[in-house]
């Protein structure tokens, strides 16, 4: 190894870098991230993904004096799970990391794909960490967290030119992080979204307000979260959090309206009134509100 020859490699490559700037081309729905250049300076836009994130809690935890067969055990059946549910759900983009996994999605219809990919990892978190809790009952307790952000990225595939396993794409931008940080700062079975994300879904009566079991349906499945791992000044920190799953009963009809494009449920009219209401009394959310459509108006006419 001539280590100086390495470093002076690098810095020559990132002189010659900053000499000019790469090239950025817009991206479309039918993107193919497996295709996209390796030594080419060119860089991708995406103008708008969700990104969906499954963080798995006290991993670090559940080998500590354990055999290797339960954990391995374990992490096969999470993350392996939660992999298959973001491919039924069409995400663009699936990339494990660790003990968890996220998923990018574009294109038609994917707010709706990608919350209902999210919170199906969260109904199926209950029913695996109960199965973990009855044959290991001195194992931590666990279960996913879920995080969902979107916004611009610019994507490339960066690494080792002529070895296909040492190459990965970079997503440029902040909806990974955000989802990342969203997850991190939610429970078990909980899903938390950034404030651009609820912006999208707000008016969807599927997603927002309960089904008719119980006392429903209601807009209490719902709460206000302040993501505090995102800046203070950033209006993605105001989000919301869900703290309901799939219903027996109503789910799948539920999950295939949204997935068919439907938002209006008849036997919410009245209820979904008072809501928009009550969101716009709520002078925090409504600032920050305004500050997000801020920036998607300023955006467009950057773009026009």
């Amino acid at each position: 190894m001539d280590l100086k020859d390495l470093l002076d490699e690098l810095s020559s490559t990132t002189k010659g870098e900053f000499s000019s700037m790469p090239e950025v081309v817009d991206g479309t729905d039918d993107v193919d991230v497996s295709t996209l250049p390796i030594t080419a300076r060119k860089w991708t836009r995406m103008d708008d993904v969700v990104v969906v994130v499954a963080d798995l809690k006290s991993s670090t935890q559940l080998g500590t004096g354990s055999k290797a067969a339960s954990t391995a055990s374990i992490y096969e059946a999470g993350t392996g799970g939660v992999v298959k549910i973001f491919d039924k759900f069409d995400a663009n983009f699936i990339q494990i990391q660790g003990d968890g996994a996220l998923a990018i999605f574009w294109g038609d219809r994917r707010y709706e794909r990608a919350m209902c990919a999210g919170i199906t990892v969260k109904t199926n978190s209950l029913d695996f960490a109960t199965q973990i809790e009855t044959k290991w009952p001195t194992k931590p307790e666990t279960g996913f967290k879920v995080g969902v952000a979107s916004g611009r990225v610019l994507v490339k595939r960066v690494g080792t030119p002529r070895n296909p396993a040492q190459q990965e794409p970079v997503w440029a931008g902040k909806p990974v992080n955000y989802a990342t940080k969203a997850a991190q700062c939610a429970d078990r079975h909980q899903l938390i979204v950034a404030g651009s994300v609820w912006d999208r879904i707000e008016k969807n009566d599927y997603l927002t307000l309960s089904c008719t079991c119980g006392d429903g349906p209601g807009d209490g499945i719902w709460q206000d979260f302040e993501i505090d791992k995102l800046p203070i000044d950033d209006p993605e920190r105001q989000g919301r959090r869900l703290v309901s799953s799939w219903c027996q009963v109503h789910g799948e009809e539920y999950c295939n309206a949204i997935l068919d494009g439907k938002k209006n449920r008849p036997d919410v009219n009245a209820l979904r009134e008072s809501m928009i209401q009550a969101q716009w009394a709520d002078s925090l959310r409504a600032v920050a509100r305004r500050k997000r459509d801020d920036v998607r108006n300023r955006r467009r006419g950057l773009s026009a």
